[in-house]
């Protein structure tokens, strides 16, 4: 029950930090609105994705390196700890250094990356480099955070986040009110995280007081060697992902025009802003699951991995079902019809995100279980398509073209890594698992629908007395649907049970 409970505590503080940060990110987004032009909500989401390609540089030893420390730290095994603990910070110390120099030298083509950004080639290059300290300060400290992970604490985590976005988000509406100035902006920000990173790097200290020690015996040839197979696997995934993921912003900069980066950034800060809390359940469990894989037999993971994905159907459909009825609406009240995005992108984005919910499961249970190697070519796959896909279809049909590369691409995860993971980790057959997905998406579909049409009566008049209601009635709909055909299976009658137990406590 331990893993439980430490699951429970990272997902009630991470409800809370995400609460409150999405409340200050919808008000700071409609001040950024209110206050500047259009052209630079597209340049902050295009270096985003800019600076997020640039992490690729991490390799993926992150994640080996967390996937290593599951079991001395179940062991209580400081030495081997701090063994592994000396090889991250030497990692990530080198990895902030190649970001940096290769952020430095992309400097000069950012003017072929941005098109028609309305401002001077000095200034997007000020604006970069205001990003790319951001990210580059980041290795320098987020290593130590790998430890409370390993012993599911990622609450702490969350809560210095949590204070930090609060008070950027803060000073950030209060500069845009005073000064309408996207430089002073972006500074507030990173010098409130640089802060923030000198405090945690303190705090992490105080608290593993053993990761100062210089009697720190180095890692086996077995170990090392253990870990850049792994790293080396990750690679690939890395690779892939990027080229599937942070691509859409900077195709859609450079090939249609930078404001529509902020148009569709402006539905991903809802949709992220939902899915964030979806995710924080998902990613409290991983270091659950690491314990779980290290202690526990064949079977009870099986067990557990059906429970966790059954869960991730019945929230990924409510959520779907939610936005395609009343994310559009959402936009046109909060941000006005100016930033609505055509049907078709947002049918296809919107389809991605439904199955991203099985990859999420896929990919944390298989994150946890060290099962990196026997997939590691499939993301290049992925990456190579979505890029092909998105650039031919862009320059035919627009922007819907993009996120046709993009569901096209995720879906051959979703059929393959199924297959991977049953072999390796249950030793069973992927049959029941794929008869499990059309049940849940026709499911979702069915509901959909019928949403669809009940809201073109209610939200005819769009206001926010009929946004709400309409937003009632898809909750009663989906869930009684979703309890109605399922309360009869395992994997909902031990959710039901744990909900129990935790209401009786």
């Amino acid at each position: 029950m331990g893993r439980v409970r430490s699951a429970a505590k990272n997902i009630t503080f991470g409800y809370i930090g995400q609460f409150a940060t999405a409340l200050v990110s919808f008000v700071l987004r409609k001040i950024f609105i209110l206050y500047l032009a259009d052209n630079l909500l597209g340049i902050n989401s295009t270096y985003t994705n800019v600076l997020s390609i640039l992490s690729m540089a991490e390799l993926g030893i992150g994640t080996a390196l967390n996937f290593a420390l599951y079991a001395p730290v179940a062991r209580g095994d400081i030495e081997k700890v701090k063994s592994y603990m000396q090889m991250y910070r030497k990692a990530y110390l080198a990895i902030g250094g190649v970001v940096a120099v290769i952020g430095t030298c992309l400097a000069p083509f950012l003017r072929y990356l941005v098109k028609n950004p309305g401002v001077s080639v000095r200034e997007l290059e000020l604006y970069y480099f205001i990003f790319l300290f951001n990210t580059v300060s980041t290795y320098f400290v987020a290593y130590k955070y790998s430890l409370c992970n390993a012993e599911q604490r990622n609450y702490i985590q969350t809560n210095i986040n949590t204070i930090t976005k609060l008070v950027v988000s803060g000073l950030q509406i209060v500069m845009l009110i005073l000064t309408k100035n996207f430089v002073l902006y972006l500074l507030t920000d990173a010098v409130v995280q640089l802060v923030q990173k000198i405090f945690v790097s303190r705090y992490l200290d105080r608290r593993y007081p053993y990761l100062k020690e210089k009697n720190v015996q180095p890692l086996s040839k077995e170990e090392t060697g253990e870990i850049w197979r792994k790293t080396r696997a990750l690679v690939l995934h890395k690779v892939g992902d990027v080229a599937r993921l942070q691509t859409d912003a900077l195709i859609i900069s450079a090939f249609i025009e930078v404001s529509v980066a902020g148009l569709v950034d402006n539905y991903m800060l809802v949709m992220n802003t939902v899915t964030n809390f979806v995710g924080i359940i998902f990613n409290s469990l991983i270091s659950g699951f690491g314990n779980l894989i290290a202690t526990e037999s064949k079977e009870r993971q099986y067990s557990m991995f059906s429970v966790y994905r059954f869960f991730a159907s019945w929230i990924y459909g409510f959520a779907v079902t939610g936005f395609f009825v009343l994310l559009t609406p959402l936009i046109r009240l909060f941000f006005g019809d100016r930033w609505v995005l055509p049907q078709g992108a947002l049918i296809l984005i919107l389809i991605d995100l439904y199955f991203k919910g099985d990859r999420i499961v896929l990919s944390n249970f298989k994150t946890a279980a060290g099962v990196f190697e026997e997939d590691k070519y499939l993301a290049i796959i992925q990456g190579i398509v979505n890029l092909i896909l998105s650039i031919a279809l862009v320059q035919k049909i627009g922007l819907a073209g993009i996120y046709v590369g993009t569901v096209v691409s995720g879906l051959i995860a979703n059929v393959t890594k199924p297959v991977i993971i049953y072999r390796v980790c249950f030793e069973k057959s992927a049959l029941p698992y794929f008869i499990d997905t059309a049940k849940y998406a026709l499911v979702t579909a069915a509901a959909i629908g019928v949403n669809l049409l009940i809201s073109r009566s209610v939200i005819a008049n769009l206001n926010i007395g009929t946004f709400l209601l309409m937003a009632v009635i898809i909750t009663v709909i989906f869930n009684g649907v979703f309890l109605l055909l399922f309360r009869k299976t395992e994997a909902f009658e031990y959710l039901e049970g744990l909900v129990r137990r935790k209401l009786k406590k």
